[in-house]
């Protein structure tokens, strides 16, 4: 299966889509996406929701917070592509709504790295 580009606001890949994993443009396993089209990091917190444009768009202000979920078994690294296509048309972006991967990208970080991974003890 093809790796789906996920772009920021301003047009760039930051992330990629395959189903139901999210990776990074090393190949790190960054994240997943419920059928819903919700999306989380390794670690199991909810980061927002995939649009069809394709981005990663999450609410400024949540007043329900979305439960933390069990992440799903780690995939195989993947190598991304070394040419992307280049970013459709994107709609303007609600004054409530953030970019996730243009805004917040310490929330998708890999399972070893950022700031809300887990503790080693």
């Amino acid at each position: 299966m093809a790796l789906i580009p996920i772009y920021t606001s301003r047009g760039d890949a930051e992330a990629f889509l395959d189903y139901p994993y999210l990776f990074n443009h090393n190949g790190d396993w960054i994240g997943w996406v419920t059928p819903s089209r919700d999306v989380y990091s390794v670690i199991g917190h909810y980061v927002g929701y995939l649009t069809n444009d394709p981005r990663i768009l999450r609410k400024r202000a949540t007043f329900t917070l979305k439960p933390r979920l069990r992440p799903p078994a780690p995939p195989k690294k993947v190598y991304p592509p070394a040419t992307i296509p280049l970013a459709p048309m994107m709609s303007e972006l609600a004054g409530n709504v953030t970019d996730v991967l243009l805004d917040e990208p310490e929330r998708l970080h890999a399972i070893d790295s950022g700031e809300l991974r887990e503790d080693l003890n």
